[in-house]
């Protein structure tokens, strides 16, 4: 049975189900979840069947599309209701989608601006099944007594300064407001199950620990801080990807997945005003009139998920240099991506194709955008054709203009694991470069080119589905050295600069190439004739020798075989002077509190084994995490640079990442 063909179902079901077993059931759940797995299931309009073997049947009732109701998972055996088919069902099934909050949400900076909510947004890549991110950097150690939850210090936003001597303000200071005790006895609920899945690593955490993570995600919900129960939810995902032996499962994802739960449910103690509502979070996208805008076409990217979804995303600029997006995403794969390039963008009156707004103009009045720049597509928007712009004409120009490592700092802005989600910029980079030719590297084949102030960077394919041109249209630049481009790739986080390519002008100099959609012929190159050139060996960026990844391997260690594999390692004495050396002094003493975190383990009076710290080894692994993430992006900032221009590193050591917080 594939997962993808039971309904969703709501967490609180599943949670529900599963408390409502008895011990000894909890104990077959996990077992009971494989069988169930490899039983037939038919679906028959909203109620999908499974049969538990020749006699006994399980449905799953699921008007609208999703399983909302405990009653609606039905099972003919003679234990049921208090079986542990349904439960087992409920935990093999997808994960639903936070609901929307309750009407009776109060209104605050958490609900949103007022204003326009866009009733029709323009679809969106459905591969990440939740974004993660925290919003403060690290900026302190995490003291050796942190075993409270609540005694987090990496809040931004400190106590209101108070009046200047002699002045009295006509009007008393009003508070920032603070989370309520509802709110924090949620986030405290979620710490709790977040810091048993870290104790217990992917072996451990089955049905049982995944339902804890459910029912405290519901009830972050319902305490409106719909940001935290996201990462829940997101933290089951990639659980039960783990456990399946999903392919496309990663454990850094998790890694990040549940840095995002513990540092956002420790914050909501200690966050106040602005910072509370980022650390609150929102369940829709709110879209915000923007007024009349002219927008520029700049290229179209072809958008595959590892959900089966398929469509593309079309980017154009402002005449102030903001880029916006209009996307076309459903269920439909590639096929979909590739099909829908052609159809009419759903954008007021607008007849262009996606394919041909990429390189014309359009004039919006009534225009609605997300945070992230999203252009929404209300009955309200209306939008024409107009004349777009060459790249090397203005207002397009411009984004050309801005130095690789400013362009590179701002897109690690917008694509750091702790971003704030309501942050705006893109990852995208716009550079002039020369092509060197192909290198290999342990992952595979890609582009050298060398960019401005002879920073040497590698060009990847976005994706590697034959059915798109990415790949083909990589292997032919790699075999016209000396070419020079104007290029727009999307950064990857890396010690080298890195990006993955997007588009590009055409090799002639005439118009531009969209490589995932447009196939460029050998008769296109200056050259048609040369075979695929491989660049010599290129020198190591700063960071490449960097020993932050002793710290790295030692953090995703923990998740999939928990807090008892750390702590088996016995002296790391030999990493941490390494680290010291490699001037990381922080990431050495990150490194030694948390191996000893994990192997502290105390007696009682009898010799007895008391039971383990786990928030305090959950405090530990969560700075180690914070830590690792703002290193690594600072590493790749620096990366950027010029050749004898690296700032923001010294001897290894980032500035602005020396002292992590959680």
């Amino acid at each position: 049975m594939n997962a993808d063909r039971l309904p969703p179902v709501a967490p609180e079901v599943t949670a529900t189900l599963v408390e409502g077993l008895s011990p000894r059931l909890r104990k077959r759940l996990d077992a009971a979840v494989t069988k169930l797995a490899a039983r037939p299931v038919h679906r028959d309009g909203d109620t999908t069947t499974i049969e538990v073997d020749d006699e006994t049947e399980l449905r799953l009732h699921a008007p609208g599309g999703v399983v909302a109701l405990v009653e609606a998972i039905t099972c003919g055996c003679l234990l049921a209701p208090a079986c542990v088919h349904r439960a087992a069902a409920a935990c093999a099934a997808p994960t639903a989608d936070l609901a929307p909050e309750p009407a009776e949400q109060p209104t605050s900076e958490a609900a949103g601006p007022a204003s326009a909510t866009d009733p029709a947004p323009v679809a969106a890549s459905a591969s990440a099944t939740h974004r993660t991110s925290v919003a403060a950097s690290a900026t302190a150690m995490v003291p050796a007594s942190a075993t409270h939850r609540a005694s987090g210090t990496d809040s931004a936003v400190g106590p209101s300064p108070a009046p200047a001597p002699g002045l009295t303000p006509d009007v008393a200071p009003v508070p920032p407001e603070t989370a309520t005790p509802d709110q924090r006895a949620a986030a405290d609920a979620l710490w709790a199950a977040g810091a048993a899945v870290l104790e217990a690593g992917v072996d451990g955490a089955g049905a049982v620990a995944q339902s804890a993570l459910l029912r405290a995600a519901h009830t972050a919900r319902l305490r409106h801080l719909p940001r935290a129960a996201g990462a829940a939810l997101s933290v089951v995902t990639l659980l039960r990807a783990a456990r399946a032996g999903d392919p496309s499962y990663r454990t850094a994802e998790l890694v990040t997945a549940l840095a995002e739960l513990l540092g956002t449910a420790r914050r909501v103690a200690t966050a106040s005003g602005t910072e509370l509502a980022a650390v609150r979070g929102r369940v829709r996208r709110p879209y915000s009139p923007d007024g009349s805008l002219r927008l520029y076409g700049l290229f179209t990217e072809p958008v595959v998920t590892d959900s089966g979804h398929g469509g593309v995303r079309t980017w154009v600029a402002g005449a102030d240099g903001r880029l916006f997006t209009v996307g076309d995403v459903a269920p439909g794969g590639v096929g979909r991506a590739l099909g829908v390039a052609d159809r009419a963008v759903r954008l007021g009156d607008s007849a262009l194709t996606h394919r041909e707004l990429g390189r014309a103009g359009l004039a919006v009045s009534g225009a609605t955008v997300s945070p992230d720049g999203r252009l929404g597509a209300g009955k309200s928007v209306k939008a024409v054709t107009a004349r777009g712009a060459a790249w090397t004409e203005p207002p397009l120009a411009a984004l050309w203009e801005t130095p690789p490592a400013e362009q590179a700092a701002r897109a690690l802005r917008s694509t750091s694991r702790y971003a704030d989600p309501d942050g705006t910029g893109s990852d995208l980079l716009f550079l002039d470069v020369e092509l060197l030719g192909a290198v290999r590297e342990p992952g595979g084949t890609c582009l050298l080119a060398l960019g401005e102030g002879g920073v040497p960077v590698r060009l990847t394919a976005a994706d590697d589905d034959p059915a798109l041109a990415h790949r083909d249209n990589l292997a032919l630049l790699a075999a016209a050295p000396g070419t020079r481009l104007r290029i727009i790739g999307r950064l990857i986080p890396a010690a080298h600069p890195r990006l993955t390519l997007l588009a590009c002008s055409h090799p002639t100099g005439e118009g531009t190439i969209d490589l995932g959609l447009d196939r460029l012929r050998r008769a296109d190159l200056p050259d048609p004739a040369a075979p695929a050139h491989f660049a010599p060996p290129q020198p190591a960026g700063p960071g490449a020798q960097s020993p932050l990844y002793l710290l790295e391997r030692r953090v995703e260690q923990t998740v999939p075989a928990g807090r008892a594999a750390l702590g088996m390692l016995g002296d790391v004495t030999a990493e941490t002077r390494r680290i010291r050396r490699g001037g990381l002094p922080t990431a050495a003493a990150l490194l030694t509190a948390l191996c000893a975190s994990a192997a502290q383990r105390e007696r009682d009076h009898f010799g007895r084994l008391l039971p383990a710290d786990t928030d305090g080894f959950a405090a530990y692994w969560l700075a180690a995490a914070r830590y690792s993430a703002a290193v690594s992006e600072s590493l790749c900032s620096a990366a950027w640079n010029p050749p004898g221009e690296v700032q923001g590193v010294s001897g290894g050591q980032p500035a602005a990442a020396a002292r992590p917080a959680v």
